[in-house]
């Protein structure tokens, strides 16, 4: 299951590269309403919600609709500025009918849910179906529907003044706090980009980031099958600190294709792709093979030692050997005439991780 974004067109206008500070305003209040998916990030995100005036908390919960499960498109600039104003300005800039319905995109777990050409501020069918929609997520979601919908001038001017306090209460300590890490990671994708060509900026993104053979489509491995083109336009690439691990992607028709993506740790780790996270739940999900783990668990075996401990044939045992080798799940070791098998315990215990990382990219 991929995003596949076309940039098909003169190469010089296929990527960018640029920090967006509300991009990682944005990226903070997702951390603040659903701390479980950061849990590096969790006494930070208890220290501001500590430090918050009961009155700027309450306005980020009533708005979290914006953030918390699917971020608004706006809310993710495709032309990033140098400052938050600067940002929030070209906001201001979108009519009434493109806010509303960037801000009232629903989500069911990565489906996103959009109201085709028809504005809920315009068409009684898609006004009604946003409210029950809003109304199946929550009060809070509901209240905010209704509101923005009655009066979207209200809505937005107190949506902005919201963010414009989250920078003074948190975003300008945290931002300057993380600049120089983005800055860093800017030098090295455009260097790479410069010097090496688009394959090689995508591969430093992320391991779920890559080109397609013939150059012309960047696939993003998420759990969703989307597609979109970026004929004019270009993909922009925005860095973030406090996105990981989630890998944020504008794909709606008619907006600038853009991905935000986590910086690495200073200590990185190469990602699992979801295919090796799916190779190895399937390897994991035959009763031989766990039967075979148990035994490999305690020490290498070959494969007449396993098929005498379970009483199998040696070709029955090879053929799920093969399929725990191509999860990469085994280790083979030739000494002398024998081929022992050890388990990569480490692989093994990763998985609960790796599928946590790759459900949330």
């Amino acid at each position: 299951m991929t995003l596949r974004i076309d940039i098909s067109g003169p190469p010089s206008e296929r990527l960018r590269f640029a920090a967006s500070p509300l991009a990682e305003l944005t990226a903070m209040l997702h951390v603040l309403a659903e701390p479980g998916h950061h849990p590096q990030l969790a006494g930070w995100a208890g220290d501001v919600w500590a430090g918050l005036r009961p009155e700027l908390a309450e306005r980020l919960r009533e708005a979290e609709f914006l953030w918390r499960s699917s971020q608004a498109d706006f809310l993710i600039p495709g032309r990033p500025r140098l400052t938050l104003v600067e940002e929030l300005d070209d906001v201001d800039r979108l009519d009434d009918e493109t806010y509303v319905t960037a801000a009232l995109v629903t989500t069911c777990g990565s489906n996103r849910v959009h109201f085709a050409r028809r504005s809920p501020l315009a068409d009684v069918t898609a006004r009604e179906r946003a409210l029950d929609l809003a109304q199946a997520r929550g009060a809070r979601q509901e209240a905010f529907a209704e509101r923005l919908l009655a009066d979207p001038a209200v809505v937005r001017a107190r949506l902005r003044h919201t963010l414009e306090q989250c920078a003074e209460a948190f975003f300008d300590a945290a931002w300057t706090g993380v600049a120089v890490r983005l800055a860093t990671d800017l030098r090295l994708k455009n260097d790479l980009l410069k010097r090496q060509g688009i394959g090689a900026a995508l591969a430093s993104v992320s391991g779920a980031v890559t080109l397609a053979p013939d150059g012309d489509c960047i696939i993003v491995d998420k759990l969703q099958d989307k597609a979109t083109a970026a004929h004019g336009t270009g993909v922009t690439f925005i860095p973030s600190v406090f996105g990981s691990p989630h890998l944020v992607a504008v794909h709606t028709p008619g907006w600038q294709p853009v991905v935000q993506y986590p910086v690495a740790d200073p200590s990185p780790s190469e990602p699992v792709s979801l295919e090796t996270v799916t190779l190895r739940l399937q390897a994991l999900a035959h009763p031989v093979r766990l039967r075979l783990l148990r035994t490999l668990a305690r020490g290498p075996h070959t494969t007449r030692e396993l098929a005498h401990a379970w009483e199998l044939s040696p070709p029955e045992v090879s053929r799920h050997l093969a399929a725990l080798r191509r999860a990469g799940l085994l280790t083979a070791r030739r000494q002398g005439r024998y081929v022992r098998y050890s388990l990569n315990l480490p692989d093994l215990t990763a998985l609960g991780a790796d599928l946590l990382a790759a459900v949330l990219r």
